[in-house]
């Protein structure tokens, strides 16, 4: 990078440094989002409400099958 392109950038940095800490927290969430563990450890959570009656069959069953799909995206 020339001086001129460095100093015409630089007013640019602060909006770059944005989008790449934008960048790292969105990677972040989607590890997070789509981690086998935490898919496994919700299903059982709604399991569990679904045996104390926190969730009706219902619901459950909706949100299983939410949970599946991130699991399948996951794996593909």
């Amino acid at each position: 990078m020339g001086l001129v392109s460095g100093l015409l950038g630089l007013p640019l940095a602060p909006v770059r440094g944005v989008l790449w800490l934008a960048e790292q927290i969105q990677d972040q969430a989607e590890q997070q989002y789509y981690d086998p563990a935490r898919i496994r450890a919700e299903l059982e959570w709604v399991d569990e409400a679904r045996r104390t009656g926190e969730l009706s069959d219902e619901e459950a069953a909706e949100r299983e099958n939410e949970l599946l799909q991130r699991l399948m995206v996951r794996r593909a």
